[in-house]
């Protein structure tokens, strides 16, 4: 493949010596053999007329592109092979232009393009004092997050990040620029949201409404640290079984309970912190002695009305024991979203065996659940580092009749299993000769964790952005979508968006609608 002429921006040749600093992404370490993730030319685009030549370009000559804005995809579905072309557009919009603030007829708006992180965007809302449901990784930007959803701390509270999507910009598969909006196309409206990300054109910029910091006066939050203990962990993540079983339980809480098998795996602003209320933990070296393996506690408390006050119990029996917590006092919400970001960009700088696991179910406080899964994260968390295996996981409640995660369901985007009451991340980062030992762990967490007889949950219910197994989306769809009248409304609107094929770079998306099932409506 050659360089395509006319363009502005930054082109790389995969003989070009930059070639595999920008080739590289975070699925690179576990996927680089079974996903082919080397495309026949990177191109970083100044502008939307070079977005316009390359999709112009890649129609002409019978090629596909893939859409990378940060490139955190699990599954490695932002990346494509030596037949086809990677759009990176992590550097194009970073303008002033490109992130926005507005107050108009008492709401807030921010106008923000996808060459933004979580982090960046965070510390924008925040010099606003304003604040909107987002996820925890610094280093993710915008253009996946939307299109995924944007699950973070806030979920119960306010829904997801996809949610407070207005309108969305575009460039399309003939290179005319759109506004999407859900009154203007409810069909594309519904796809880019919660669909087939990166398969119906190039999203350069979002409007989402957002919260203010002053309507929300009297929202607290910690975050806490406990020296990890299997009976700690089972006490831990029975409260919060206990919490999402109950359907009543009030929407102004979210509880995320996370383990983290090593403590140099992660730095989410802790240090500072405990360098000022804890220095004996800090050796000669200036390096602080963290415990080999935490559990670690996110909650928070959001008042709606003048009469809602929090049940400070909620946060004292979650921090009860703990190694260190963050004060529990009265933050903004803007301030509580900063401390809940991890610093790094990934946990371990290893190969991973991932899953990410949904459930409707209402009875894990008393089904055996929680000795389950503390058995099977003791199991790694204990002899780590000894046993070549890392365990990072995140059990959060989602649910209840109260959840805005459920109470969206119906507004105008397709994001799946509105139903959940609870997630579950629970990843294996390994060395690479720990490959099998920890498939085979994980392969049991399916066994058990899954089906009729699941401990969990009943259906194999996953999720876009925490994607794993097969990488063709067509032949495992129900894993993703709730039944086949969803998946085809998805179908026929990525047929008509990407009707060449120019945004089909890999097997990972929603199959486009034959002209026989489009002919037939």
């Amino acid at each position: 493949m050659a360089t395509i002429t006319n363009l502005t921006g930054q082109q790389f040749l995969p003989n070009s010596p930059e070639y595999p600093l920008w080739q590289w992404q975070y699925a690179t370490s576990t996927f680089a053999a079974s996903h082919d993730m080397r495309p026949g030319l990177i191109v970083q685009p100044a502008d939307k007329t070079d977005i316009k030549r390359v999709i112009a370009y890649a129609k002409a000559h019978g090629t596909a592109i893939s859409i990378r804005s940060g490139g955190h995809h699990y599954s490695g579905a932002s990346s494509t092979g030596p037949a086809n072309i990677q759009l990176d557009l992590r550097s194009t919009f970073q303008g002033p232009e490109d992130l926005v603030y507005v107050e108009k007829g008492g709401s807030s708006f921010v106008r923000a393009s996808v060459s933004h992180s979580v982090g960046e965007f965070n510390e924008f809302l925040g010099e606003h004092h304003a604040f909107v449901p987002h996820g925890q990784c610094r280093q993710v930007f915008l253009g996946g997050h939307v299109q995924t959803g944007g699950y973070g701390q806030l979920i119960r509270a306010f829904g997801l990040l996809g949610d407070h999507i207005r309108a969305l910009e575009i460039i399309d598969c003939d290179g005319r620029e759109r506004t999407i909006t859900q009154r203007s196309d409810p069909e594309m409206f519904f796809a880019w949201l919660g669909g087939s990300p990166g398969n119906l054109g190039v999203l350069t910029h979002v409007l989402m409404e957002v919260y203010r910091d002053a309507d929300y006066n009297g929202s607290i939050g910690i975050r806490a640290v406990h020296r990890y203990d299997a009976e700690k962990l089972r006490t831990l993540l029975g409260y919060l079984a206990e919490m999402s079983d109950d359907e009543n339980f009030p929407r102004n809480y979210d509880l995320c309970i996370g383990v983290l098998s090593s403590p140099g795996g992660i730095d989410d602003g802790l240090d500072v912190y405990m360098r000022e209320e804890h220095p004996e933990i800090f050796g000669e070296d200036g390096f602080p002695a963290w415990p080999r393996s935490m559990i670690m506690i996110y909650a928070q408390y959001v008042p709606f009305s003048p009469e809602d006050k929090p049940d400070m119990d909620f946060f004292e029996r979650l921090r009860t024991g703990c190694f260190m917590s963050t004060p529990l006092e009265e933050t903004p919400m803007s301030e509580l979203t900063t401390q809940w970001i991890f610093q790094n960009r990934r946990e371990f700088d290893l190969p991973y065996a991932k899953r990410t696991y949904s459930t409707r179910s209402t009875t894990l406080a008393t089904n055996g659940w929680v000795g389950w899964v503390v058995e099977r994260i003791d199991e790694i968390a204990r002899v780590s580092p000894e046993n070549g295996q890392w365990v990072s996981a995140q059990v959060q409640c989602l649910g209840g009749k109260q959840s805005m995660f459920r109470r969206n369901a119906e507004n105008g985007t397709s994001f799946s299993w509105r139903d959940t009451t609870m997630a579950m991340t629970i990843d294996n980062f390994h060395k690479p000769e720990k490959r099998a030992e920890a498939e085979a762990w994980q392969a049991r967490n399916d066994r058990q964790a899954l089906g009729p007889d699941g401990i969990f949950s009943k259906h194999d219910r996953r999720l876009l952005w925490g994607a794993y197994g097969s990488f063709d989306l067509d032949a495992v769809w129900p894993t993703y979508y709730e039944n086949r009248r969803k998946y085809e409304r998805l179908m026929r609107a990525r047929s008509k968006a990407d009707p060449h094929g120019t945004f089909t770079p890999n097997a990972f998306c929603v199959k486009r609608a034959e002209v026989s099932v489009l002919s037939a409506l």
